[in-house]
Formats: C-alpha cells, sequence, structure tokens
C-alpha cells in the first residue's frame, strides 16, 4: 500500500512539473488548457483560447481587430464564453447584429484599459484607495475594483460584478485578465 501511495505522489509530482515546465515556457498561465505567448498580441492569443469563441466573435463583429492587435499598451479584461452565455441566445444574437454594431463595440470596449495593468499594480491601486479603485475603460465606462481575500473583482456602473479567475496574461501590446462575466456600460 505504502508503494502505491509513494507511486500515485512520484506520478502527480512529475505532472505538476510537467504543467508547470509548460507554464515556464512561455511565461504565461495557460487559458483554457492553450499557451498564450508573450510575443503575441492579444487578438493572436484570444484566437488560440479555446474558452474566448464568443469574444473573438464578438471583436471581429464590432470592427476592433485592428486595435487590439495595435501596439498599444492595454489591459484587457476578457469574459469567458460561459461568462457570455449568461447572456441570452436572444440578446446575444441581437447585439452581433450589423445594425448593433456600435452598442456591441461600446460593451466590449468598457473591458479595455488603456494601459499595461498587472494584477500587483491594480491591487496596490485598490489599497491605496481605501479598498476600492476606479477603473477609467476605454468605452468611457468606469469599473470599480476591489479585493475580495486574494481575487480582483470589476463591478460595472449596472451593479454586475465580475472576477478574474486568471490574471496576468502578458501579451505584447498589453495584458489580458480573464474574467467570469461580461460588463456593461451604463443603460
Amino acid at each position: 500500500m505504502k508503494t502505491l501511495t509513494l507511486s500515485i505522489i512520484a506520478a502527480a509530482l512529475t505532472a505538476t512539473g510537467a504543467m508547470a515546465e509548460s507554464h515556464s515556457e512561455t511565461g504565461n498561465p495557460m487559458v483554457g488548457g492553450a499557451a498564450m505567448f508573450a510575443d503575441k498580441t492579444i487578438v493572436e492569443n484570444a484566437v488560440n483560447s479555446p474558452i474566448h469563441t464568443t469574444l473573438v466573435a464578438a471583436v471581429q463583429q464590432a470592427g476592433l481587430v485592428d486595435t487590439l492587435n495595435s501596439e498599444g499598451p492595454f489591459t484587457v479584461f476578457a469574459p469567458t464564453d460561459k461568462a457570455f452565455g449568461m447572456i441570452s441566445e436572444e440578446s446575444l444574437g441581437a447585439l452581433m447584429m450589423d445594425e448593433n454594431k456600435d452598442q456591441l463595440a461600446k460593451i466590449l470596449t468598457c473591458h479595455v484599459v488603456p494601459a499595461n495593468a498587472m494584477s500587483d499594480a491594480i491591487a496596490g491601486m485598490i489599497a491605496d484607495d481605501g479598498g476600492m479603485h476606479p477603473v477609467p475603460t476605454v468605452g468611457g465606462c468606469t469599473l470599480q475594483a476591489k479585493m475580495d481575500g486574494d481575487m480582483i473583482t470589476l463591478t460595472d456602473e449596472n451593479g454586475r460584478e465580475a472576477t478574474v479567475t486568471v490574471a496576468d496574461v502578458q501579451q505584447s501590446n498589453g495584458v489580458i485578465h480573464v474574467i467570469d462575466r461580461v460588463l456593461l456600460p451604463k443603460q
């Protein structure tokens, strides 16, 4: 029994080491099981993320690909497919229509900050501001950042809260923080 237990522990440590090695090869956390590369742009990495297909489609539909491929720097709070799944299919379908391109772009740019803000810097600003830090976005929205334990949360102007589930995914033109909810501009 001891030998079996030691074998299981050894196998787990080997697997953990292999995962850590693949993480360190890119220098970035993996997103949805996919490697993210610090020498690629936000769009190039997002396209490779299996949990950001809706975000990629929305960025394409809104005409923001060139912007998010530009020099930046940008911080993108990137909602997952599951986050977009909280929006009804009817509403999401309507947003993806050509006549609603401006509204879609407004929503997406409320997830973009014109800076390279790593999580430790955001946490520092939150602490410096007494527990809540305003985050102005490219889309004209102001998100409120705060700490929930060791996790950063963002609250939009409607009171919807998103949690950063994967932080500090470095890009050649900024950083992505994966979030679990779509944030919306004030309605």
